[in-house]
């Protein structure tokens, strides 16, 4: 046996089961090992240099539980926080570090822009988009199509929602870009770029999404901030779309299904979100007191966090777990999270990415992947290239 599935299988001789966030095993496969965790029980261990040690839930009905747990809070602690100048800090606070009242007054002011029938409102705008970037890729391939479609895609999306002026685009994909980066000198300068920026556009909203923001009651920060998380959050639906492109394309048969019926697509995209969702793990949570967990003493302050990737594949939840079908009724996964920080753009995203795989793939029709290359990413499902051609 490798030493790398020794980490998976430590439980054999350990109560708990450990993994470890930098074994190969985990980043190239997280599926089968967060799997082999979640069978020996619904608690697990993250470990690995650089990373804190971190509590993880395994299975669907102990994530969801957690996840809806007051004694479990997000928090600034959950975030890296910048080094941006002092102006920016009240803006980056958004209601993803908020609990109690203060995050229930703020998703309840924002949630009706976020409606599903808003998205489908905005759908038109959202097609419009993508056909102007498919018609500008080359006539024959190959291509990167993450990097020429999947990636810019949402930041124009987002920059369309928030009344972005065209001419000022090509700057807020550079900030998009270079907030992927998480730090060095081009991300210190994206984050005031991005909050002046949006400052100007909640002054004078020209999109109905800010409209109705200022005038729902929040104010210029949490309007500002709210700007931000779209930012933030821009290259979930990236990943997302590309993962999904690899898999319907491997999947001859499932993809064969839905030309011959497009009327499985909304269900198709939420099997692809339980499939292939980009998000391998929650945002981790800290224990607001000791507490005793699956037998386990979690002390105050650790850090606890659900894995996605493990409670998709619950066969306690889903019938024959690791097939991908597009029949399947697969809308009780957590590829948007649980409870009070179930993601506020999720109407918004699942309408992007089934217009944007259809019409991909309907413009494309002998689409092949060329070569997938796959980042690894304790945290992230992701690619670094998706080279396709027709």
């Amino acid at each position: 046996m490798r030493s790398s599935e020794l980490n998976i299988w430590r439980s054999a001789v350990s109560p708990v089961p450990e993994l470890d966030l930098t074994d190969p095993a985990v980043t190239s496969d997280p599926f089968t090992a967060y799997g082999a965790a979640r069978e020996q029980g619904p608690l697990a261990k993250l470990t690995g240099p650089g990373f804190p040690p971190m509590w993880v839930l395994t299975r669907h009905a102990e994530a969801r539980a957690m996840l809806t747990d007051q004694r479990f809070a997000l928090s600034e602690a959950s975030y890296q926080r910048p080094d941006v100048p002092e102006h920016c800090r009240p803006y980056l606070r958004t209601m993803q570090e908020m609990e109690g009242a203060g995050h229930t007054r703020l998703r309840r002011l924002a949630t009706p822009a976020f409606a599903a029938r808003r998205a489908l409102d905005f759908r038109p705008e959202i097609e419009k988009i993508v056909a102007r970037y498919l018609a500008a890729l080359p006539a024959e391939g190959p291509v990167d199509l993450l990097a020429e479609f999947a990636r810019p895609l949402p930041m124009e999306v987002i920059c369309a929602l928030v009344g972005v002026p065209e001419a000022e685009r090509p700057r807020w994909h550079e900030y998009g870009a270079a907030v992927v980066q998480v730090s060095g000198d081009e991300f210190a300068a994206a984050v005031p770029g991005i909050v002046d920026s949006s400052r100007t556009l909640v002054a004078h909203p020209d999109s109905a999404m800010l409209a109705h923001l200022t005038s729902a009651g929040l104010t210029e920060t949490e309007a500002v901030a709210l700007v931000w998380q779209l930012v933030l959050a821009g290259q979930t639906p990236a990943n997302f779309i590309a993962n999904s492109v690899e898999t319907l394309l491997s999947h001859p048969d499932q993809l064969a299904l839905l030309r011959r019926e497009p009327e499985l697509w909304p269900g198709a995209v939420e099997e692809l979100l339980r499939w292939c969702g980009s998000q391998l793990l929650t945002i981790p949570r800290r224990a607001t007191e000791d507490l005793e967990s699956h037998g386990v003493r979690i002390r105050r302050g650790e850090p606890v966090t659900a894995s996605i990737a493990a409670a998709n594949r619950d066969p306690r939840v889903f019938a024959d777990p690791d097939r991908f079908d597009v029949r399947r009724s697969a809308g009780a996964h957590l590829g948007f999270a649980h409870g009070p920080h179930f993601c506020l753009g999720a109407s918004f995203a699942r309408v992007q990415a089934e217009v944007a795989l259809t019409a991909v793939l309907d413009r494309f029709p002998g689409l092949r992947v060329l070569e997938a290359k796959r980042v690894p990413d304790p945290g992230t499902w992701r690619l670094a290239g998706l080279t396709v051609a027709w």
